[in-house]
């Protein structure tokens, strides 16, 4: 991923051309690492977005809207104090690095015009935001830094303000062409091209590195001789489209339609195996990309709990039904049992007591059997102790067979839930799989939990073709809700075959038979949410409502059915995109 100086340089350009000048209404901040101003300029609303976290750190313009928490931390608090109803003066890169300085014309406590900053370092684990006033006096910080942390650069209120330390490199954008090149000949001609670019030059980022890289020398790891008549006009070629602001935001997508990289130029390193898509915006780009990766870091932050008890069940179950297995093979010695009690029944005349063993004749089948004995007992009380061992083993086979029989229930429980979690998007998704496990005999692993006021369960709500309405679960919960309580028995039902999944409905009470195209569709959104991979084909079950039933104490989300038709279909996220209706 490429959010180096020279990304940052177009979103600020970006930022400048769409929110400069606008007053900020509201301030929220949906997570610890996140900050959202809601800024408005000339009659229209724009989001800006800091994202100081770990894994991907970046400011842009944004269109989503996050989900937030019903008290605001004590960060938003003091933000909104210092610049709820400030205007956004400019935006600044600091150097060619990745750190940037917001500055607002505000008013201080005394209502009198003052300079406030936000400083947003997008620097990895060590990204973080800072509100200063006019002479750089640290105000609030996201992430205080003090001495036991760092000797080199305290961030601490009441501090000033510095930037961190210069790395040993130089800025690409003052060197000129004669420093370049005499660089590239004190160098090893074998050198990795990008590895030259990346330990001299800062604020460049690996991607860009290796594509000019490939761009001059043919591939991605060319050397320094073999990129020689080219680097030079290429190094700079890029340069010149950084100071003149001539990006194109691309995004890289994998044979699955994943998002890979994107970056401010086209992207050639990685074949045709991979699809460069142009966006109409940085902010864009970037929403496009993150998206998934950001909720899917969210949900995993919020849903620890559900994470942990999942994995321990999940543990827990798989070892208990490697046990029933093994007793159950041990179990078919039962037969065997029941032969030796059977031979010494029928050879009784022949036996004493006090043998150890004897060897007799198995009339099925004319072969000789040894079979043990006990020398304190007499040949019929063996005969007996070998049918009360087969009596046991037999009543234990029965049993183990039940037993199994729910463990594995269970585990595909288990496996429905998770499945349900990497799709759960907002709070209350994460709230309705809580309150599912506590409703299943899991409160006991849920510490301090308290059960809420139950509400309609969430499900998602898609349009086809021609008109017909198809209602998606988001969970077990909303899976029986949607099964058993909204839908009428004219309507039709899906879910993936053999796998976890949602239960799909598509509404058709009072309406004639939905064409193919729409059964096909409603397949398809089946086969999306569920445990299917991406890209690949899934069988779909489908039938009416009223075919589908609930056995009694089952798990939620379980259901039987017996009278159904199936069909295969592409697992294709891009159909879904298009046919849901936004609420």
């Amino acid at each position: 991923m490429a959010f180096d100086a020279g990304m940052l340089s177009f979103v600020i350009r970006e930022i400048n051309e769409k929110v400069g000048g606008g007053k900020v209404e509201k301030i929220y901040q949906p997570a610890r690492d996140e900050l959202v101003f809601l800024i408005r300029r000339f009659g229209v609303s724009e989001r800006l977005l800091i994202n100081a976290g770990s894994r991907c750190p970046r400011l842009n313009i944004t269109n989503i809207k996050s989900e937030n928490p019903a008290k605001a931390p004590m960060m938003c608090m003091l933000l909104r104090k210092h610049l709820q109803g400030a205007v956004v003066r400019s935006a600044q890169q600091l150097g060619f690095e990745r750190a940037a300085r917001i500055t607002f014309d505000a008013f201080d406590d005394m209502g009198f015009a003052c300079e406030k900053n936000i400083i947003v370092e997008m620097m990895g684990k060590y990204s973080n935001v800072i509100l200063t006033d006019g002479n750089d006096k640290i105000l609030t910080v996201l992430r205080q830094v003090d001495f036991s942390q760092s000797l080199r650069r305290q961030l601490l209120p009441g501090m000033i303000y510095e930037l961190p330390p210069a790395q040993d490199k130089l800025d690409p954008l003052s060197v000129n062409i004669e420093d370049f090149k005499l660089l590239a000949r004190e160098n090893d001609p074998e050198r990795p091209c990008e590895k030259f670019i990346m330990s001299h030059f800062s604020g460049i980022s690996p991607l860009i590195a290796r594509e000019i890289a490939t761009v001059s020398g043919g591939y991605s790891g060319a050397t320094l001789n073999e990129c020689a008549t080219r680097l030079c006009d290429v190094f700079f070629s890029v340069i010149k489209n950084i100071i003149e602001g001539n990006g194109r935001p691309v995004i890289i997508y994998d044979k699955n339609s994943l998002p890979k990289e994107y970056a401010f130029m086209p992207i050639t390193q990685y074949g045709d195996e991979f699809i460069s898509r142009e966006m109409d915006s940085f902010g864009e780009m970037l929403d496009s990309f993150f998206s998934l990766k950001s909720r899917d870091e969210k949900i995993s932050q919020k849903a620890s709990d559900i994470l942990k008890i999942l994995n321990n069940a999940e543990t827990r179950l798989l070892k208990k039904h490697a046990l029933q297995k093994n007793e159950l093979l041990d179990c078919e010695e039962g037969e065997k049992y029941r032969l030796y009690g059977d031979l010494i029944t029928a050879n009784i005349y022949r036996l004493k007591k006090g043998a150890v063993s004897c060897c007799l004749e198995n009339y099925m089948d004319s072969t000789m059997v040894e079979i043990p004995l006990d020398s304190r007992l007499t040949p019929a009380q063996n005969a007996q102790r070998y049918y009360k061992k087969y009596a046991k083993s037999k009543s234990a086979k029965e049993h183990l067979t039940v037993q199994i029989k729910l463990c594995e229930e269970e585990i595909s429980y288990i496996a429905s839930v998770r499945d349900a979690l990497t799709r759960a998007q907002t709070e209350k998704d994460l709230t309705e799989i809580r309150s599912e496990l506590y409703h299943s005999g899991y409160a006991s692993k849920m510490k301090q939990y308290t059960e809420k006021k139950q509400t309609k369960p969430s499900y998602l709500t898609f349009r086809t073709s021609n008109g017909y309405t198809v209602l998606c679960g988001k969970n077990n919960t909303a899976n029986d809700w949607l099964t058993f309580k909204y839908a009428q028995k004219a309507d039709w039902w899906f879910h993936a075959k053999n796998m976890p999944g949602s239960h799909v409905i598509l509404e058709c009470a009072g309406l004639p038979e939905p064409p193919a195209e729409d059964f096909t569709e409603a397949c398809i959104i089946a086969a999306v949410y569920s445990k299917a991979g991406e890209g690949a084909f899934a069988d779909v079950d489908y039938t009416k409502i009223k075919q589908v039933k609930k056995p009694p104490s089952a798990k939620p989300g379980y259901v039987i059915y017996h009278t159904n038709w199936s069909a295969t279909v592409p697992v294709d996220r891009s159909v879904c995109e298009r046919l849901e209706v936004k609420n």
